[in-house]
C-alpha cells in the first residue's frame, strides 16, 4: 500500500504536500463561512465564490499543461506554491484588519484558481518522475491519501479556529503552510528528475496545446473518462458549498459542526485512496460504475432527516469519490506517453474542475430557490446522467486499437450453465 514511499524524493514531496493540503482544507472551510455567515452573502454568493475559484481551470489549465511538459516541474512548482501562499496571506490580512468585503473574496478566490490551474498539471505529472513506472498507480493513490488525510485535520481545526478567533487567522495559517512544499522541493535533487519535453523548441504554446488535443481526440477511452469526470466535477463534487448549506440552513448548526462534516467525509475519502493504493492497475469499468454509485448515493444524502445521518452518509460518498478520482487519474498517467502527460492531465483537470464555474452557481441558485437538499438531489442525478450518456455515446463504437468496456450475456438453462463454467458471461475492459 505504501511502496512508493521507499523513494526518498517522493517521501519529501509527499510530506510537504501534506502540510500544504491541511492548510488548503482549512481555507476552504473558512472561505465559505466568511462569505455565507461573516459577510452575509448567502448561498448565491458562496456559489459565485466557488465558481470564480475554479473558472481559471477553463482558461489557464491547458497552458499549465504546456508548461508542465516544457519546463522543469520542480522549479515550476516552487513558483506556483509561492504565489498561492501570498494570495492566502493577502486574504488573511484583509479579514484580520476588518477590511474584507465580498468583492475582495471574489478577486482573491479567482487568483487562487489561477495559481492552482498552473500548479495542478505539474503537480500531477511530477509524481511519475519521482517513482518508477511500476509505482505510478500507487503514487497517485498516495497523493490522494495525503490530500484526504489532511482533510481529516484541516476542516476540524478550521471550525474551532473560526468559532474562537474568526476566519482571518485560518487564511494566515494556510499562507504559511505553503513553506513546507517549497522546502521539500528545494531538497529534491534536480538531477534525479528527468525532463519529459520532446517537442520541437520552435513550436509555440498553442501548437503544443493543439497536439495534446489531437492526441486526446484519437483516444475514445480517454474522451469517455473526460466526459464522465466533467459530470462528476461540475454537478457532483460541490461539497465545499453543499456541506455549508446543509449544516447552516437545514440542520441549523454552527461552524464547528460544519467543519466536522469535512473531517467525517475525509474518513471516507482517505479510505478510498488507501484502497486504491492496493490496486495494481486502474480499470475503466471502475470509473464508470463508481461514478454512477457516487451520484445515486449523493442524491440519497440530500434526503437525510438529521445531521447525524447526513454525516454518516458522507463516509461512503467519500470512498466512492476517491475511487473514481484515483482510477481516472491513474488510468491517464499509465496509458499516456510521458511527453504528452502534462497536456492530457491539464485537459482532464480543466474538465474535472473547470466545470465548477458553471455547476456551482447553478447548484447555489437551486439551493437558494428550492432549498439546500435540492443541491444534492439535482447534483447526484446529473452525475448519473452524464456517466450513462458518456457510456452510450462513446463506448458502442470504439476507435481502432482502443479496447471498449463490453458485456456479453448468454442465457441458457441452469443445468447447462452449471456444466459449462468456461462459457460463463465474460466482462472485459
Amino acid at each position: 500500500m505504501f511502496r512508493s514511499l521507499r523513494h526518498r524524493d517522493y517521501r519529501l514531496y509527499w510530506s510537504g504536500m501534506f502540510v500544504s493540503n491541511a492548510g488548503t482544507w482549512m481555507q476552504r472551510v473558512a472561505q465559505d463561512w466568511l462569505v455565507l455567515v461573516t459577510l452575509g452573502g448567502g448561498a448565491t454568493a458562496v456559489g459565485i465564490t466557488t465558481g470564480l475559484q475554479f473558472l481559471p481551470f477553463l482558461l489557464a489549465a491547458p497552458f499549465g499543461g504546456v508548461l508542465a511538459d516544457r519546463l522543469p516541474k520542480r522549479q515550476l512548482l516552487i513558483a506556483t506554491n509561492g504565489f498561492l501562499g501570498l494570495v492566502a496571506l493577502a486574504l488573511g490580512v484583509l479579514v484580520v484588519s476588518g477590511q474584507a468585503e465580498i468583492w475582495h473574496v471574489y478577486v482573491l478566490a479567482f487568483l487562487l484558481g489561477v495559481g492552482t490551474a498552473f500548479d495542478n498539471p505539474a503537480r500531477q505529472a511530477f509524481v511519475s518522475e519521482l517513482v518508477g513506472q511500476e509505482d505510478i498507480t500507487n503514487a497517485v493513490a498516495l497523493n490522494s491519501a495525503s490530500f484526504n488525510g489532511a482533510r481529516l485535520l484541516g476542516p476540524a481545526v478550521a471550525g474551532v479556529l473560526i468559532a474562537v478567533l474568526g476566519p482571518g487567522p485560518v487564511f494566515l495559517l494556510n499562507g504559511l503552510s505553503f513553506a513546507a512544499p517549497i522546502i521539500a522541493l528545494l531538497l529534491i535533487k534536480p538531477s534525479d528528475v528527468p525532463s519529459d519535453a520532446t517537442s520541437d523548441d520552435r513550436d509555440g504554446p498553442l501548437a503544443r496545446m493543439a497536439a495534446g488535443v489531437r492526441y486526446l481526440r484519437g483516444r475514445r477511452d480517454l474522451v469517455m473518462v473526460m466526459v464522465v469526470m466533467f459530470g462528476v466535477g461540475t454537478f457532483g463534487m460541490n461539497f465545499q458549498m453543499t456541506n455549508a448549506l446543509m449544516a447552516a440552513d437545514v440542520y441549523h448548526r454552527g461552524p464547528s459542526a460544519y467543519g466536522l462534516l469535512g473531517t467525517i467525509m475525509a474518513i471516507g475519502t482517505l479510505s478510498g485512496a488507501l484502497l486504491a493504493a492496493r490496486r495494481k492497475a486502474p480499470r475503466l469499468r471502475v470509473v464508470l460504475t463508481g461514478a454512477v454509485s457516487f451520484g445515486v448515493l449523493e442524491a440519497a444524502s440530500g434526503l437525510m432527516p438529521s445531521y447525524e445521518l447526513f454525516a454518516a452518509a458522507l463516509v461512503p460518498i467519500g470512498v466512492l469519490t476517491m475511487t473514481v478520482l484515483t482510477s481516472a487519474n491513474a488510468y491517464i498517467q499509465t496509458t499516456v506517453p510521458a511527453a504528452m502527460r502534462g497536456r492530457v492531465l491539464s485537459l482532464y483537470l480543466m474538465l474535472l474542475m473547470g466545470g465548477t464555474p458553471v455547476g456551482a452557481p447553478i447548484i447555489g441558485w437551486v439551493a437558494g430557490e428550492l432549498g439546500a437538499r435540492w443541491s444534492l438531489l439535482g447534483g447526484g442525478a446529473l452525475t448519473v446522467a452524464f456517466t450513462v450518456a458518456a457510456y452510450l455515446a462513446l463506448n458502442t463504437r470504439p476507435e481502432p486499437g482502443v479496447r471498449a468496456l463490453l458485456v456479453h450475456a448468454h442465457l441458457r438453462p441452469l443445468h447447462t450453465a452449471a456444466r459449462t463454467r468456461s462459457d460463463a458471461p465474460k466482462v472485459a475492459a
